[in-house]
Order: structure tokens, then sequence, then C-alpha cells
């Protein structure tokens, strides 16, 4: 009895002793409210962007758990600051295993064996935004909070996460941050956050959220040099409002269909993903998180932040949440109260606050980082086998199935009269299907191969807008090689300077997303009934839509390339006869536009040719555009 007693003193002691080393770093760490003079989410608060990165440069100060980077500038011009957290040791080690990540995102000349090894030695890597929407303002709001806690925090479950991910997080739209709240806090009692007076974007108003697949805005440029040039995160979280209608959020999974270019381990991994943020929530007795139904995401197109991780091999979380500084109602919608795979556990209709909301999404962090942490080697491995699979496919003959192939299937077996066979297996009649030559007739007709490659050749009217298009996919982690002679392909000739780009790439079902057309699957609710529309864009072909020349290459290939550092350089014009009595210049070149409306706006004057002419043996077409000599 004396030793249990003695026992019991001695680990009270170990306890108090050790209790104040391993909360130091908690101690130190100024708390919002120390900060601000309030908690995050208070009722009819609105804080800023300048406000968030004063109180970040304090907690990068206060912690060796922070690091704060700069990755670039807005278009207004403010610096877009990127917080790297894990722990102080992996802090030490932050270029190896930003060099592992690439090494297995990339997948290039490794064996599956030292990507096992890779796997083990390197972290999970895990990104989380806010604020692409600029009125959805529970998203950046929650930053504040993801932050403070990450590095204030000593209990088991933070260690954790700190010793096996690498957590990159940022506002992804500053200048709106602080736009919106500015409007807000003029006035919060009677100002909606959702209903500005101005745009959030000097650019492009509040969608930089579609413009992910062509880096048209320095933000989402920024943005994808950080996702597929420099960190390849495994998890990409991308945070949106508003939710359901009688319920809080809207967490994947998503709805169908999802894109058939890309490697199905990625729906894989957002339905691991998705259900442990669903785990948490039920744990912690957080209702209203629907899925599936309960809204029309699905994971087919290629415009924003989250869908475009898909083509490049990630797994990409949308949360869509209620909320709002302005206190709201959760409404009542019946069928909302009886529980079903879309939605486990109703909420009650309530009056809704702001911390609520910042709860919820501290929860569906947490959740996030808990499953990186868990599935750590899982996470590194399986995008190295996405990249694997899709240099295999680049490699050797390949078909893609698209819904127009399988109409094509059925509408051969109609015409045919086919019927369903009994397949000589000894089954119980779940072995009975169509004759397989219709699999590798029409599935597998030659005529139908996927492109081993795409040249894009110097001769064509346009080459400036194609080596706009060639720097577009550097943006997005494609490599493009430049021809350095002429060389023949397929009894094809190309001149020095064309570009190639090869499918023999881990990001392949980004390239075929730019190069090939889509085609979106019928999607009936019930046979002869209404289409249900896709959630966004159902094409967006970026070769097409840019006016790019290019040929498609069948059989492997090569020749005298060289791959592209850094981005592609076009020569500069010439002007032909500077003596002559005028300059023309060609109606399909698109900057041209650019210098006529210069000249222009200088007082020149501007001709369009309303016929032909030919100059030094050269037919100009009507439409060129011709400025007098002066």
């Amino acid at each position: 009895m004396l030793f249990r007693k003695i026992q019991t003193l001695f680990a009270a002691f170990v306890v108090l002793f050790t209790f104040p080393l391993l909360t130091s770093c908690g101690s130190e760490t100024t708390t919002p409210t120390e900060f601000f003079g309030h908690e995050i989410g208070a009722d009819y608060i609105l804080l800023d962007y300048t406000q968030l990165v004063g109180y970040w440069q304090v907690l990068d100060e206060q912690s060796d758990r922070m690091t704060l980077v700069d990755i670039g500038e807005t278009a207004m011009g403010q610096t877009m600051w990127m917080a790297i957290i894990t722990s102080p040791e992996n802090h030490r080690r932050l270029d190896r295993y930003k060099e592992i990540s690439r090494q297995l995102a990339l997948a290039e000349g490794l064996t599956d064996e030292e990507a096992r090894e890779l796997a083990m030695e390197g972290k999970a890597v895990v990104w989380i935004d806010g604020g692409t929407h600029s009125s959805e303002i529970v998203n950046h709001q929650a930053e504040f909070e993801l932050v403070y806690q990450m590095v204030s925090r000593d209990d088991p479950e933070i260690m954790r996460y700190l010793d096996d991910v690498i957590l990159l997080t940022l506002v992804t739209n500053p200048d709106g941050m602080n736009i919106v709240a500015d409007w807000y806090m003029g006035d919060p009692q009677t100002r909606n956050p959702w209903r500005l007076p101005e745009l959030f974007h000097k650019y492009i108003g509040g969608d930089t959220n579609r413009d992910h697949y062509m880096s048209n805005q320095p933000e989402t440029e920024h943005i994808n040099r950080v996702l597929y040039r420099e960190w390849f995160p495994q998890i990409v979280f991308n945070q949106h409002q508003t939710g359901p209608q009688g319920a809080v959020i809207f967490v994947p999974p998503f709805r169908d269909p999802f894109n058939y270019d890309y490697d199905p381990l990625v729906i894989q991994g957002v339905e691991l993903v998705s259900n442990a943020i669903h785990h948490r929530y039920l744990i912690e007795g957080k209702g209203g998180a629907g899925s599936r139904s309960m809204a029309s995401y699905s994971t087919w197109w290629e415009g924003c932040l989250r869908c475009g991780t898909y083509f490049h091999n990630a797994i990409g979380i949308l949360t869509e949440i209620n909320g709002s500084p302005t206190p709201m109602e959760i409404t009542f919608i019946p069928e909302h109260q009886l529980p079903r795979n879309d939605l486990l556990l109703p909420i009650a209709p309530q009056e809704w606050h702001f911390r609520q909301a910042i709860e919820y999404i501290q929860s569906a962090n947490l959740a996030i980082l808990d499953v990186a942490s868990k599935n750590r080697e899982d996470l590194q491995y399986n995008r190295y086998v996405m990249g694997r699979n899709s240099i295999e496919k680049g490699n050797r003959d390949n078909w893609t199935f698209t819904p127009d192939r399988i109409a094509a299937v059925e509408a051969a077996i109609q015409r045919d009269g086919a019927e369903m066979i009994q397949i000589p297996t000894g089954g119980s009649g779940r072995d009975r299907g169509y004759p397989r030559q219709y699999y590798d007739e029409i599935l597998l007709d030659p005529d139908y191969k996927d492109a081993r490659g795409y040249i894009i050749p110097a001769d064509q009217p346009d080459f400036l807008t194609a080596t706009k298009f060639v720097n577009v996919l550097i943006k997005s982690g494609i490599f493009i090689h430049r021809a350095t002679e002429s060389f023949d392909v397929a009894g094809q000739s190309y001149p020095e300077g064309s570009y190639v780009v090869k499918a023999a790439q881990a990001f392949r079902p980004h390239i075929r997303s730019m190069f090939e057309p889509q085609d979106h699957p019928d999607d009936y609710a019930y046979e002869g009934g209404p289409p249900t529309p896709p959630y966004d864009a159902a094409g967006w072909t970026l070769a097409y839509q840019m006016g790019v020349e290019f040929d498609k290459v069948f059989e492997g290939f090569d020749g005298p390339f060289e791959l592209i550092e850094g981005f592609a350089e076009h020569g500069a014009g010439a002007v032909t006869d500077a003596d002559g009595a005028g300059f023309l210049l060609s109606h399909q070149v698109n900057d041209a536009f650019i210098a006529v409306n210069r000249l222009i706006a200088g007082g020149d004057q501007v001709n369009w040719l309303t016929s032909p002419i030919e100059v030094g043996g050269e037919v100009y077409p009507v439409g060129t555009m011709y400025v007098p000599a002066g």
C-alpha cells in the first residue's frame, strides 16, 4: 500500500514538473483575444488581411513551428504570405521534404522500391486556404484560428500533426479580404457582407476560382506555382461558402460524374479525406454536414483551385459552409431532419453565430491533418503511383473511353441485334455479357488511340499566342520541349522552334484536358427525365480557346528536342520594309490588336483592308491592318 502511494505521488510530481516544458510554446504565444481584444468569430467583427498579416508576423516571431513565405504580389500590389507550419525538426529539413514531395509527384526515374523509401522518409504536405471568394467570409477568418492553434497547442494530437505533416496555409485573395472587411465594418449592423458596392478582385471580379487552368491572374499564377512546381501537396483543402439550406456545411464525397481523364485513385482519396471530416463531426456532435445530393458539386471540370488538383494527381477537398458575422438562421427544412447517407446527423433550426462556423471549419482542418498524419506514407506513395500510371499510359498505346465511344458500342449492339451470351465459366448467370468483339473492334479502334504527344508548329500564323499557351502549361507544371532544328514525325515536317508536349508525364491528365475536347456524360435522374446540368463548365479545352494549331502524334517519337527551362520566349518581331508607304499587321495575330490600340491611343491612323493586296509577292487578305508611315 505504501509503495502504491509513493508511486502515485511520484507520477504526479513528474506530470507537474514536465507540464511547463510541454506547454512552453503555448504560454508564450499571443492569443487572438490578447491581440485583437476579442475571439476569432466574434459577432459583428470582420478582420481584414492587414490585420491577419500583422498577427501572423507576431506568431512567426514567437514560434519555431512557423515560417512566413512571400509567394508573390496580388493584382493590387499586396504581398501574398503563405505560412509553413510543421515541427521545428521538420523545419530544419524543409528543403529535403520539399524535394521528396517533388520527386514522388513527378514520378520520373523512380522504381517502386525507391518511391516506398522516399515515402517513408518524407512528410505529408497539406494545403489549406480560405478567401478565394472574399465575400465568403468564414474561410479567411478561420485562417486566424488555424494558425494560432497550430503554433500554440502542445497536446498529443497537434504534436503528432506537426511531426508527420507540413502545412501550407494562406488567404488566396488578400485584396478582396480587405475590400469586404472595409465595407462590412463601415456599419456592421446594417451591411451585408455579400452585397458589396464593388467587385473584390481588380480585374476579374470575384472569380479567380475560374482561372486555375489558365493562370491568367497573379494570384492564380502564384498558387499554381506552389501547387504544381514547388511543393506538390498531396491534399488541397479549398474552403468556400454558402452551405445547404437547413444544414451547416457541404463536405464531399461529390456526386458523379468524375472526369475520365484522371486517375481513379484521386476519387478514392477524396472519399478517404471526406469521410475523415464527417467522422470527426460525428465524434464532436457537430450536426448538419451534408454530402453528394445536398449540393450540385461534382469532380468534372478544371477551372477552380480544388478541381485542378485532380488533373495533377492530388486530392482536392471543397467545403461550403453557412456563417456570417451578423447572426443568421439555420433554416427549417423538414426532409433534412431525417438522417440518410448524405446527411448522417441533422441539425435543429437555430440562430447561428459566426464563432460556431469558425469551429466547424477548424474541425475540418484538424480532420484533414489527422488523416494526413495517419496516412502519411500512403498519401505520398499513391501520388507516385498516379504519376507512374500517367507516364506508362503516355509511353504505350492507350485508349481513354468516353461517353461517345460507349454510345458507339451500344449503337453497334443494337444495330446487330446482338444478345447477351452465357460465358462458359460455370457461373450462376452473372457471367453473361455481350460478345467481346465489340470491345476489341470499337473501343480499341486504332483510330481512337490516345496521343503520345502534341506538336505545336512554329510556322503557324499566331505563334506568339501559341507561345503564351505553352507558358500557361508550364505554369501548371507541364514539361515542354523546343525543337533545336527542323525535324520529321509521322511523315510531317516541322520547323526549328516548334514546341513538343510529350504525354508521358505525371500530369498527363492535365495535358489531355488542355488539348482534347471534353465529352460530359449524360446525367438523367431517371430514364426519360430531364437532364441534370453539370455543376460548372462542361468543356474548356484551352488550345481551342486560344486558337492554337497543333498536331497529335499517335506513336512513340523523338527528335532534336531540348527541355525549356523557365518559360518559352518568342523572338522579337521585325519590320520587313522600313522605307515603305506604311505598315501591314496581320489580322491573325492577337497581339496585333494591342499594337493597333496603342497606335490609336497615340493619335495615329489605322485602316483595315477591304480588299486583298499583293506586296512583294505576298498577298495580304481582307482585314489586314494598314498603318500609313509617318
